[in-house]
């Protein structure tokens, strides 16, 4: 996020997760993972979680339907996206 950019959060209010225990949504094991991504297949608002998880490089939990390592892989390839570009 940019340095003095405020933060789009009204969002949250409408996500599926709302009601639920967080650890849900930061689960300890890969079972875990696939229960969480399930409740986010149904959410109305997990496209702008994900981007808030992106945008804001959150390491832990199910954001958006995508655990840690799916973020990172999304977050490297449009940083390797982005040098392609520059280059060219």
């Amino acid at each position: 996020m940019r340095k003095g950019a405020t933060m789009d959060t009204e969002w949250m209010a409408e996500g599926k997760c709302r009601d639920l225990s967080p650890e849900v949504f930061f689960p300890s094991d890969g079972v875990g993972v696939q229960v969480a991504q399930r409740i986010c297949a149904e959410c109305p608002v997990a496209d702008a979680c994900l981007q808030y998880a992106l945008d804001e490089r959150v390491d832990h939990g199910v954001w958006g339907g995508k655990s840690e390592r799916e973020r990172r892989r999304i977050l490297r390839r449009r940083r390797l996206g982005r040098h392609v570009t520059a280059g060219v």
